[in-house]
């Protein structure tokens, strides 16, 4: 049994020249050409345009469907892959939409909006260091939650952030001992700040991950340029560090 590329484009609610396309570029060759030129579809033709269609009909490019096609790939299997990628898509659409919303608020609240402040996902610019270290649940509800706060409130934790710093910094500068008692408290307001994060180990009660966790945002601080400008200097970053592994070590 066969059917002419007009009978098979009806049957198909196509048109005869989208049959045409897919031949054009390797998607779906007829089973035969006759000697008057007529394209001729088998059953196994059909069963592969079947498949065609239905990847098109959930959103799937051309070029995809040519790939799931050439491999060989289980249908389910690519359609798991185009799922992925839909996800993907989503987050980011997602986050566009967030960062859009903000620059609204900002602009009703007669504030300048700040890019790289008030629109950056909380972890974005510490995406693979995040998920090499802690795993990508952790940046994906970090990062979440950091989005789904409103300016005001993204704003307050900048600033709490902000004078946690900076009372690190002034320790520093007094010459006090990393296990010094004020040390050690600024170290305990340092892990309840960290504590209010989702997604991490010290949120999550985990006290094992919870003393790593800490003790490697110590050394972070002083091998990575970024955070020991943050400190001041590196002897600012240095103290941050001994102070929380000494509490990391004492005393969670």
């Amino acid at each position: 049994m066969e059917w002419t590329i007009q009978e098979l484009a009806a049957r198909a609610g196509i048109t005869s020249r989208t049959l045409r396309h897919y031949d054009r570029i390797g998607l779906l060759a007829p089973s035969r050409v006759g000697a008057n030129g007529y394209r001729y579809y088998n059953p196994t033709a059909v069963a592969r345009l079947q498949r065609i269609l239905l990847m098109r009909r959930l959103g799937m490019g051309l070029p995809a469907i040519a790939e799931v096609l050439a491999d060989d790939v289980d249908t389910c299997d690519g359609l798991r892959a185009h799922i992925a990628a839909l996800e993907e898509e989503r987050d980011r659409i997602e986050r566009q939409i967030r960062s859009v919303r903000h620059t609204l608020e900002a602009l009703q609240a007669g504030v300048e909006p700040r890019m790289d402040i008030m629109l950056a996902g909380f972890n974005d610019g510490y995406e693979d260091e995040v998920i090499s270290r802690w795993g990508e649940r952790a940046f994906r509800v970090s990062n979440d939650w950091w989005h789904g706060k409103s300016l005001d409130q993204q704003r307050a934790w900048k600033q709490a952030t902000e004078d946690l710093v900076a009372a690190w910094v002034a320790a520093a500068k007094t010459g006090a001992s990393p296990t010094s008692e004020h040390a050690q408290s600024l170290a305990a307001r340092h892990v309840q700040w960290l504590s209010r994060i989702p997604g991490t180990p010290t949120a999550e009660g985990d006290r094992e991950r919870s003393i790593e966790m800490v003790k490697c945002l110590g050394d972070m601080y002083v091998d990575d340029p970024r955070f020991t400008a943050m400190y001041d200097d590196a002897a600012g970053a240095t103290f941050v560090r001994d102070a929380l592994q000494a509490y990391a070590r004492t005393r969670m």
